[in-house]
């Protein structure tokens, strides 16, 4: 008995210290961009490196926004994704319900076909999307981000939403039918108070995904006045210099809106749990 709990006990110092080896990797790079960000130029390129910054300084926090544009950026990123975001987790939700509880002719295929459109990868399309934005004098607007992005995500934010509404019982639509609610209110009032875990989950993968897209909004944006945050941290690697604490600040700026959104978002995960619903 005295062996099994020393046993035990060594099992438990080893999972945590694994767990903490995994931990400090994965901290690591970001408290290097943090570490950057604070240095001076002439700390920057000290060897060895200064981990701890001796003399820090917040000038890059301030240049990125006086010497650039971030501003422009960050308003036409917040339009462009939380747009595609919420038409894509919208969309999804309906038709991962439509699929979830509904048997039609073709339904098979569908699923086949939004399963089979995240198979290739989406820089196929970059050509043709431009050939039609071109020819509908849509480069270099929001609207044609919006679309990219919402045509990108709603497949597998689809294919989420479904399995989330396969787990809700049946039960629960026939219930509130015998009590006479319609299927657009046993949606919206029984089923979508159930469903908000996965529809937080939903909300964080389209945003995360549209937040962090390079390629298209490169290609689709031409003037300084439309491009997007990730676009603005890009030009910031000049051809003979990177200002790289200008670089890892702008960074930092970037990550704030989605820590924001997963911490508003992450209690509907906690409090999903104990969802007093049947589950299938």
């Amino acid at each position: 008995m005295k062996s099994r709990k020393v046993s035990d006990r060594i099992s438990l110092v080893a999972s945590y210290g694994i767990l903490t080896v995994f931990a400090c990797l994965i901290i690591f790079p970001l408290l290097w961009i943090v570490s950057t960000s604070l240095k001076s130029e002439e700390s920057l390129f000290k060897t060895p490196p200064e981990i701890i910054p001796s003399n820090p300084t917040l000038r890059a926090f301030t240049k990125v926004w006086v010497d650039h544009p971030f501003l422009d950026y960050f308003k036409n990123s917040f339009i462009i994704v939380i747009s595609s975001t919420f038409i894509s987790v919208v969309f999804s939700c309906l038709a991962g319900y439509g699929i979830s509880r509904f048997k039609f002719r073709g339904r098979g295929a569908f699923m086949a076909f939004l399963l089979g459109s995240q198979l290739f990868p989406s820089i196929m399309l970059l050509i043709p999307f431009y050939k039609i934005y071109m020819s509908l004098h849509l480069i270099n607007t929001h609207i044609a981000l919006i679309i990219t992005y919402v045509s990108f995500q709603i497949p597998f934010c689809t294919w989420m939403m479904r399995g989330y509404f396969n787990g809700i019982s049946k039960d629960l639509d026939q219930a509130a039918a015998i009590d006479g609610a319609a299927r657009t209110r046993i949606f919206r009032s029984v089923i979508l108070p159930i469903a908000w875990p996965g529809i937080a989950a939903t909300t964080i993968y389209s945003f995360i995904g549209g937040w962090n897209e390079y390629v298209f909004a490169l290609v689709l944006t031409q003037s300084e006045e439309m491009k997007t945050v990730p676009i603005g941290i890009g030009q910031l690697i000049g051809e003979y210099r990177i200002d790289w604490s200008q670089l890892m600040a702008a960074s930092l700026f970037a990550l704030i809106p989605l820590l924001i959104i997963f911490v508003f978002f992450n209690r509907y995960f906690v409090s999903g749990l104990s969802a007093g619903a049947v589950k299938e």
